[in-house]
């Protein structure tokens, strides 16, 4: 016989304890909301998940007071950032000349950054994480959401509460059962990624080169090089099944001082397959749900922006809910039955523009620069060609490029910060 499912309840429900959801859920309890995080898996422990820490982020991180032990974990900063397409050097992105106080990408695991806000979080009261929970479907009532239905070890349980928040990624579960479907903006390749060790005498920073054989980035993380090698959308198997040897030969081509790691290759378990996306939701929000991070906006990797962008999204909504969240505790009945759900439509507002900005830049470098390399197409566009042929020109150009590309990936088109206050 099965059981029913039990009942339990808090202001805001969040799933998905990625960098939105867990940032979002210490906010809120930071401001003395109510708060219940749900995460599927058991731990934060997945492998080639988004890590670079942009100076966006960073920021965040110095105004919560958690800046020097976010800098204690294992890390490694860099400070620039360069392009190469057929030995040119396109964009050259020296992280000093970007205005602001952080000048540093921070590559950090993401398990690491994601249990220092988890841990953060744990110190209010108001905070409860729940792992291995993984949510199935919504509570409706009244033609509105009300809640979550998730399994655990003890069985099926309901959790009621005045907000859902889907943060569960660009699979959303949630996203799926509110009948949200979001506009595909398309995609030219996808990604392996694989590590080589790092040797003395290696270039520092973030190295990313067009050849005949495509495209790469190597990923300086200090004592290895976390390598992304992009195929054309779907192609992936094709080269599975060609064998290790143009996967090899395509690495010693892109990034030549690598090669000899690279024809140390031998199995396809140490290369990770990525499957990319680019998308966004026309409507974030249902009356009680909010879609946050890769529900509402799957990111390109271009940039490495995805993970800053979820968490500016997070920050937005503590800054815009909070306080309505927090009245809401004293009478949560009365306040759900009156919520108006354009205070919640207030998110979307505020983030669709960096959304649809950071998109449009990814979307164009897509166009001008991946897909031509895919295509096997390694000359630059004339009018950048032409560009790049005079000297001084290139080197203003680059500078301004680099500068522009810098300051829209590094600290976003609209940076939030932290607004909501403290409660104990």
């Amino acid at each position: 016989m099965t059981r029913p499912p039990t009942s339990s309840t808090t202001t805001c429900a969040i799933v998905g304890g990625g960098p939105a959801g867990i940032m979002l859920g210490l906010l809120l309890a930071r401001a003395g909301v109510h708060v219940t995080v749900l995460e599927k898996h058991g731990d934060f422990l997945r492998d080639f998940r988004g890590d670079t820490v942009h100076p966006s982020t960073l920021t965040l991180l110095d105004e919560l007071g958690l800046l020097r032990e976010f800098d204690a974990l294992p890390h490694r900063d860099v400070e620039q950032i360069g392009i190469e397409v057929s030995g040119q050097r396109l964009v050259g992105v020296r992280l000093a000349d970007i205005p602001g106080p952080h000048k540093r990408v921070a590559l950090v695991p993401q398990w690491d950054f994601l249990n220092l806000l988890a841990e953060h979080a744990a110190r209010y009261p108001t905070f409860r994480l729940l792992l291995r929970s993984p949510a199935y479907g919504l509570v409706r009532e009244n033609g509105a959401v009300r809640g979550v239905r998730y399994r655990d070890a003890d069985g099926e349980h309901e959790l009621r509460a005045v907000l859902t928040v889907a943060a569960d990624g660009r699979r959303s579960v949630l996203r799926e059962a509110a009948g949200l479907v979001p506009i595909d903006l398309g995609a030219p390749m996808d990604v392996l990624w694989l590590r080589l060790p790092r040797v003395a005498g290696d270039p520092h920073g973030l190295v990313g080169r067009i050849g005949e054989r495509g495209m790469s980035v190597g990923i300086d993380r200090g004592d290895y090089w976390q390598v992304a090698y992009l195929v054309r959308k779907g192609g992936h198997t094709e080269l599975r099944r060609r064998g290790l040897a143009p996967l090899r030969e395509g690495l010693a081509e892109l990034l030549p001082f690598l090669a000899d790691r690279a024809a140390a290759l031998d199995s396809w378990d140490q290369v990770a397959f990525l499957e990319v996306g680019l998308d966004r939701l026309p409507r974030w929000s249902v009356p009680g749900l909010l879609c946050v991070g890769d529900a509402a906006h799957t990111m390109s990797p271009i940039g490495g922006v995805g993970i800053n962008l979820a968490v500016q999204d997070a920050v937005a909504a503590a800054n815009l809910l909070a306080d309505p969240l927090y009245r809401a505790q004293a009478d949560p009945e009365r306040f759900t039955r009156t919520f108006n759900p354009a205070l919640v439509e207030r998110v979307q507002r505020r983030r669709e523009l960096p959304t649809r900005g950071t998109q449009l830049v990814q979307r164009v470098i897509q166009r001008q620069l991946i897909e031509r390399a895919l295509d096997g197409r390694v000359a630059l566009p004339p009018a950048a060609a032409r560009l790049l042929s005079d000297g001084a020109w290139s080197r203003v150009a680059g500078r301004v490029l680099g500068a522009t590309l810098g300051r829209t990936m590094m600290y976003g088109l609209r940076p939030e910060h932290v607004r909501t206050p403290e409660r104990r």
